[in-house]
């Protein structure tokens, strides 16, 4: 295992990269810690799989260091850098029976064969596939498949990390939450750093104890699923994560009150905003923490269209021009047309160009 380290890392694919827009990866400096487990976060073409490869080796970094430990292996090939990596597609030896594909990297590497059998043995029972040893590995599922590429990676007492790009991409839905359970409950038993990449909100926020947010080649968060969920760092965030996401609503600031449509709104950070702040001024509040005014009292609105999710109501309103859902329970009545709203003060916040207005800062 290792403690990774990314130093002033930076990657343009274009060459004499002059603007930040040049980098497919612009500045990052992060350590990954010995153990834990990493999500990295974002849409298609944020560069998660650019700094995925560049961890890993396949890739250079036109800027910056890599560190494993402290070791600086910028320069090092993936095999010098004793990384696992699981594709988004399987990468098998179909020909070879199961108990054959998870020897495979211990034979190649001169371990006894007695030492291979228990290693072997050992790893199937942890993935489920104790059962499938002497199959061959063309008879196998999408997530069997794919958990023999894990059980490669975990086989191995050398590996420094193990690395997942987009690993349950072609797995069937109701496979995917077993296989991420496996996932997660792997990486308690075995305490090997993991990195992974995908899309999707949902595998991020339940297999990390840490998730790397990207958007444009850019972090805008690292954080706790919680602390995503609840303070997001950029309006980025506040939308990527959750469903609905967080409404983003134009507003102004003065005098250290924000304003909403011309409606006053307490917020948990509006207070340090100057009245000449620069930049545009934008409120960020959750569908979850918006209610109904039960007595009429709040934030006039009107109410446009109600739709159930099973769980619960989303309730679409307007302040104005502007779109504001939020959840009510099941069973509630939805007033219809005009409507006030109540927004919860503490998870309410002013971002600023995109940026979340921290805490104690000046703005």
């Amino acid at each position: 295992m290792a403690k990774i380290t990314l130093d002033d890392l930076r990657h343009a694919y274009g060459t004499n990269p002059q603007r930040p827009e040049d980098y497919a990866l612009q500045q990052l400096d992060f350590t990954f810690e010995d153990g834990g487990a990493y999500a990295l976060l974002g849409p298609s073409g944020c560069g998660k799989t650019t700094l995925l490869n560049i961890i890993s080796g396949l890739l250079t970094p036109s800027h910056g260091k890599v560190l494993f430990d402290g070791k600086d292996v910028t320069g090092f090939a993936p095999d010098e850098r004793h990384i696992a990596q699981v594709f988004q597609f399987p990468v098998v030896y179909d020909t070879m029976s199961v108990y054959d594909n998870l020897a495979f990297p211990l034979r190649n590497r001169g371990v006894l064969e007695a030492e291979v059998d228990e290693k072997v043995r050992e790893i199937a029972a942890m993935i489920d596939l104790e059962d499938t040893l002497m199959n061959r590995a063309s008879g196998l599922t999408a997530d069997g498949k794919q958990k023999i590429s894990l059980g490669r990676g975990l086989v191995r007492s050398d590996v420094n990390v193990i690395m997942f790009d987009e690993p349950l991409t072609v797995i069937d839905p109701h496979l995917k939450w077993q296989l991420r359970s496996k996932l997660k409950e792997l990486h308690q038993r075995v305490k090997r750093t993991m990195v992974y990449v995908t899309h999707d909100q949902t595998e991020a926020l339940t297999f990390a104890d840490k998730v790397v947010v990207m958007n444009a080649g850019q972090v805008v968060q690292i954080g706790t699923p919680v602390e995503l969920f609840e303070t997001p760092g950029h309006e980025f965030v506040g939308h990527f994560i959750g469903s609905p996401g967080m409404n983003i609503l134009d507003c102004e600031v003065k005098g250290g009150q924000a304003f909403l449509h011309g409606q006053p709104v307490a917020t948990s950070n509006a207070a340090i905003v100057k009245d000449d702040a620069e930049g545009s001024l934008r409120l960020g509040i959750r569908p979850e923490f918006v209610n109904l005014s039960e007595n009429g009292n709040g934030i006039a609105a009107d109410v446009v269209n109600v739709s159930d999710s099973g769980r619960y109501q989303i309730v679409e309103t307007r302040i104005g021009d502007a779109p504001v859902k939020l959840l009510v329970a099941e069973g509630v009545e939805i007033p219809t047309g005009r409507t006030a709203l109540s927004f919860r003060a503490d998870r309410t916040r002013v971002y600023r160009d995109g940026w979340l207005v921290a805490e104690g800062a000046k703005a």
